[in-house]
């Protein structure tokens, strides 16, 4: 499974009663859709895996599925210690989801040759394609990213370390290894708005990555994905300055934030998805006034360049038009 494109990580709405609402989930999902995805991983980080029960994962992915249906792969998130994890992918794979994003393994930290084990129990449990997350105590090092090549259903790495250099290393490793797989294994962004780091990665061959501002302002992300693609650095640079920027600053001020401001966000879309679940808290009234705030900045930027003449987004323009015969200096 090489996936291309933005990629949606849906939120998990719960009620005022910490019931998971199936019914709001359902049109996010459609939202998220409309959106044009390349994916939707769903119970995941910002899906509040570890904070959902074994029937409501069930639920969680089996509604996704059913939405999606077939429109995009639909991937699943699984973790916690390798008997857990085996048992999450089981579901997943008894709900029909396409495909896995293993989580880092509960608490405790092993060498990457220890990670590569973990892996391979995990994946040897379905024949869903896997995608590992590297995060957190999931860290691999050369040698490990190509011997995950000898595990058929391991697919590609998702970074949220956002070391660089390191990931240059995994990415040259794995594409010299001469192994029959190493052209089609695929190497993700997964950092927390990736947008942010989207420029660095692409250059060392990582042009796949995951959005959470699609979750509650597809209308930015997907314009701003656009630009990147089609290499309009005036527009990147427009959106990381009116949005972006001030969205991930506010976003580091409270520890969880990562997913509880981007839920007080797709509130402000007037989806009803409830509150954050424990060790995570809920944006404070203060912050999401904020955050309205940074979202209108970001869409009059994005209006005022939708307005602007043809040529006076394009990175050559200044030269184009002093190119013109008509052209003033």
């Amino acid at each position: 499974m090489r996936l291309h494109g933005l990629l949606s990580f849906p939120l998990t709405p719960f009620t005022t009663d910490d019931k998971v609402d199936l019914a709001v989930y359902a049109d996010h999902l459609e939202r998220q859709l409309a959106a044009g995805p390349a994916a939707l991983f769903v119970a995941c980080g910002t899906g509040e895996f570890t904070a959902l029960g074994p029937d409501e994962y069930r639920d969680v992915v089996a509604t996704a599925v059913r939405v999606a249906d077939g429109r995009v792969p639909v991937v699943a998130g699984c973790g916690g210690g390798p008997r857990l994890a085996r048992e999450f992918a089981l579901a997943a794979a008894g709900c029909g989801a396409d495909g896995l994003l293993l989580l880092p393994p509960y608490l405790v930290t092993g060498t990457p040759a220890g990670l590569v084990r973990h892996i391979r129990y995990v994946a040897e449990a379905t024949e869903l394609p896997l995608i590992v997350y590297q995060r957190a105590n999931a860290v691999l090092d050369p040698a490990a990213a190509v011997a995950l090549l000898d595990v058929p259903t391991v697919t590609g790495l998702k970074d949220g370390l956002g070391d660089v250099d390191a990931m240059l290393r995994l990415v040259t490793a794995v594409r010299t290894s001469g192994h029959p797989r190493a052209a089609d294994f695929g190497f993700l962004n997964g950092l927390p708005t990736a947008e942010l780091s989207v420029q660095a990665y692409r250059a060392i061959g990582v042009d796949c990555y995951s959005s959470a501002v699609l979750c509650f302002a597809p209308d930015l992300a997907t314009a701003f994905h656009r630009a990147v693609e089609s290499g309009d650095d005036h527009v990147v640079h427009a959106l990381l300055a009116a949005f972006y920027l001030p969205f991930v600053a506010l976003r580091d001020r409270v520890p969880g934030y990562a997913v509880a401001l981007v839920k007080a966000g797709a509130r402000l879309s007037g989806l009803e998805l409830g509150p954050v679940r424990p060790p995570l808290v809920d944006a404070t009234p203060e912050h999401v006034e904020q955050l309205a705030a940074i979202l209108a900045r970001g869409r009059a930027a994005l209006a005022a360049l939708n307005e602007a003449p043809p040529n006076a987004t394009s990175p050559n323009a200044a030269s184009e038009n002093a190119a013109s015969p008509n052209g003033e200096a």
